[in-house]
Parts: C-alpha cells; sequence; structure tokens
C-alpha cells in the first residue's frame, strides 16, 4: 500500500511539473506583428514583409484571395474614395489562440472609421480580422465586415452624377 501511495503521488507530481503549452493568450509576438499591420494600414504605409510570400488574403469571400500585393493593391485602390479612413483606438480586442491541429491564429475585433471624399458622409463600421501565422509570418489574412452601406452610398453617388450628366 505504501508503494501504491508513493507512486501515485510520483505521478501526480510529474504531470504536475509537466508544463502546459499556451493555447490562448492576449499578449504575444504575433499580436504586436498585427498591431503593426493596423498601424501600417492606418498610416498607408504597406509593408509585405510581415507577410509570407505565399501568403493568401481573403476580405469579404471564401474563395478569392490575394497575394501580399494584390492586398497592397486593393488598399491603395481603396484610399483613394475616401478623404480619411482607419481603424479606431475605441475597444479593440486581440487574441492569440493555437489550435488542437497546431496552428498559430490571431483574432481581432476592430472598428474602422472613414469618410467619403464624393460627399464627406462618415461610416462605423466592427470588422473582425484574422491572421495565421507560420514562422513569425502572416502566412493566411481573413477579413469579414458588412460594406453594404458604403456600396450603397457609391451607388448613388454614381447614379446623381449619371442624372446630372443627362
Amino acid at each position: 500500500m505504501k508503494k501504491l501511495i508513493l507512486v501515485g503521488l510520483a505521478i501526480v507530481l510529474f504531470t504536475a511539473c509537466n508544463k502546459q503549452q499556451q493555447r490562448y493568450t492576449q499578449q504575444s509576438a504575433e499580436i504586436e506583428i498585427v498591431k503593426k499591420a493596423i498601424e501600417n494600414y492606418n498610416n498607408q504605409n504597406y509593408d509585405v514583409s510581415i507577410y509570407a510570400d505565399t501568403s493568401k488574403t481573403l476580405f469579404n469571400s471564401s474563395k478569392a484571395f490575394m497575394s501580399p500585393s494584390e492586398t497592397i493593391a486593393y488598399h491603395k485602390a481603396n484610399d483613394v474614395i475616401y478623404s480619411n479612413r482607419g481603424f479606431t483606438n475605441e475597444d479593440p480586442e486581440y487574441e492569440m489562440v493555437l489550435t488542437d491541429d497546431g496552428e498559430t491564429w490571431v483574432n481581432c475585433w476592430l472598428n474602422w472609421k472613414g469618410t467619403l471624399a464624393a460627399n464627406n458622409k462618415e461610416f462605423d463600421i466592427p470588422i473582425h480580422l484574422t491572421y495565421r501565422f507560420v514562422d513569425g509570418k502572416i502566412v493566411r489574412e481573413i477579413g469579414m465586415w458588412d460594406a453594404s452601406a458604403i456600396v450603397l452610398e457609391l451607388q448613388a453617388i454614381e447614379a446623381e452624377k449619371a442624372a446630372i450628366e443627362n
């Protein structure tokens, strides 16, 4: 009986000392890289060095992948329709998760504000972004948001222009 208790105690001590890998955190090097990506976007200082060459970005799509250079071109094309735009510091949330498959993902929930250059109409949109990391580089970026209010406003501006021209 004494040996059984000692063996049981040894097992408990062994498993207690076995450090578990952290599966969830709100502080990591990967989160800092995402914060830098957000800062770069806000400053229109696009930098592909944080992305792996094979990185794929999806914005409001499940199939239309963009490379890092295509993602920058996407942002630059959109920048011209706004007099100002960017993510706010209103309650941003960041988390890093290590999945059961060993993948490292950083999720963030942010507010984006922009003003259309054509009519000074302002928009405030909640956005969810998630980034997968491999070896400290972003290999996948996924963004989801509801852009319908902006699309409708741009369509109204174009319809007004067409009516004036006719």
